[in-house]
């Protein structure tokens, strides 16, 4: 008893997970009228189930119910596998030119008195950053008596940006602000 209603919650999530997000086609319809459009585009009125399958078969196409809780229902003669081809292509496309949109800005911190190989790695880091199309934000927070030679942060920060002007430009210069510097770079286009 236990196992039939296992295997009865299995194949219930299977046919749930196949047609989440599919359209019903051919036999999966069972709506018994139909307003039927043609394979291209044109109104081919209100058919009986049956004969709109026959349709479908004669063109070698499928038929397609595009919806079902208008009155009639509207189904469309098409080849499926080839519109579930294009609409994953569209989406591929969308989601592609929204990763571009949403490219980050990455902060590095730097200090005035930064070593030779911390000032390398962050050089590097950034330089990997800025080759996959990303804007990198450099700072230098100053503390102390770093606050007497705020001059030190801005050569810092031009001496990075000079480092990496193989890959990126200068989008806004080194600017201080209280006790902050910083500087934005762009990719190179």
């Amino acid at each position: 008893m236990g196992i039939n209603i296992l295997t009865f919650l299995i194949i219930v999530e299977v046919l749930y997970i196949a047609n989440r997000d599919e359209l019903l086609i051919n036999d999966q319809i069972n709506i018994v009228e139909l307003m039927i459009i043609g394979p291209n585009g044109e109104k081919m009125g209100v058919k009986k189930l049956e004969d709109a399958k026959t349709l479908a078969n004669y063109a070698g196409l499928d038929l397609v119910l595009m919806s079902e809780n208008s009155t009639p229902a509207v189904a469309k003669i098409m080849d499926y596998n080839k519109y579930r081809y294009e609409k994953q292509k569209k989406l591929k496309e969308t989601q592609k030119k929204q990763r571009e949109s949403n490219k980050e800005i990455k902060e590095y911190r730097l200090s005035p008195d930064i070593d030779v190989h911390d000032f390398e790695t962050r050089r590097k880091n950034a330089e990997e950053y800025l080759k996959k199309g990303h804007k990198i934000k450099a700072t230098i927070r100053l503390k102390g008596r770093q606050l007497a030679r705020p001059e030190r942060a801005v050569e810092v920060l031009n001496r990075f940006a000079d480092s990496l002007n193989n890959v990126s430009q200068v989008e806004n210069e080194p600017k201080l602000e209280g006790k902050q510097a910083f500087m934005l770079l762009a990719p190179k286009k």
